[in-house]
C-alpha cells in the first residue's frame, strides 16, 4: 500500500487517484474469483446438512487431523482475508481512525461472507456454514490489522503533504477555505426578497 510521492500537490492527487483505482481494480477482481470459487455448481453424489451451530463444523475438521483441518480452517480463513487490506485501500484514506477502519473493515467483510453463504442456498452441492462466517471475517481482521495500521504509519512517514504535521494540516485546510475576512456571518429567520 505505497503513494508515490511526486513533486506538487497534482502529483500527489493522481496519486492517491491511482492508489485508489488499483485498490477498486484488485477489490473487484477479487471478489469476482470469490464468488466463480464458491458459487459454482458442485457435482458431488452427497452433501452435508447445513450448519447453523457455531463452531461446529470447525470441531469436525479438527476431528479429521491436522493435515485436513489445517487445510479446511486455512482455507476458510485465507478466502476473504484479502479484503482486510483491499476495501481499506480502495477508499484511499490516510487519515483515519484505526478503530473506525476496522470497524468498517470487519462490517463489510463480515457481509460479504453472509451474502456469499446465503447464495449458496441455491446452489448444488454448496452447503451453508455459520462457520464459513466466521472464519472468513476472522481472516479479514488479522488481514487487516497485520498490514493496513503499517502501511498507513508509512505513507504517513514518506512526507505526503500535511501528514507528518496533521493538526497543522487541518488548520491551514480549514484558513485556506475560510474567506479572507474571516467567516461570514449568516442570520436566521430572513426571508429572500420579493
Amino acid at each position: 500500500m505505497g503513494v508515490r510521492q511526486g513533486s506538487g500537490q497534482g502529483s500527489d492527487g493522481q496519486a492517491v487517484i491511482h492508489f485508489r483505482a488499483a485498490g477498486v481494480t484488485l477489490l473487484l477482481a477479487h471478489l469476482l474469483f470469490v464468488g466463480w470459487l464458491t458459487l459454482r455448481p458442485l457435482d458431488v453424489p452427497w452433501t452435508a446438512a447445513a450448519n447453523f451451530e457455531p463452531l461446529a463444523s470447525i470441531r469436525n475438521d479438527l476431528a479429521l487431523g491436522p493435515a485436513e483441518a489445517l487445510s479446511r480452517i486455512g482455507g476458510a480463513l485465507l478466502l476473504l482475508a484479502p479484503l482486510g487490506v483491499l476495501l481499506p485501500m480502495a477508499g484511499g484514506r490516510v487519515f483515519v481512525s484505526p478503530w473506525v477502519s476496522l470497524l468498517r473493515t470487519v462490517a463489510a467483510g463480515a457481509l460479504i461472507s453472509l451474502a456469499i453463504e446465503l447464495g449458496q442456498t441455491g446452489v448444488p452441492g454448496q452447503v451453508v456454514d455459520i462457520d464459513s462466517v466466521l472464519l472468513n471475517t476472522t481472516g479479514v481482521v488479522v488481514a487487516h490489522l497485520l498490514v493496513v495500521p503499517v502501511c498507513r504509519a508509512r505513507l504517513r512517514r514518506r512526507g505526503v503533504p500535511g501528514v507528518r504535521d496533521l493538526p497543522r494540516y487541518r488548520q491551514e485546510t480549514r484558513l485556506r477555505d475560510e474567506a479572507p475576512g474571516g467567516s461570514t456571518p449568516t442570520i436566521s429567520r430572513v426571508g429572500i426578497a420579493p
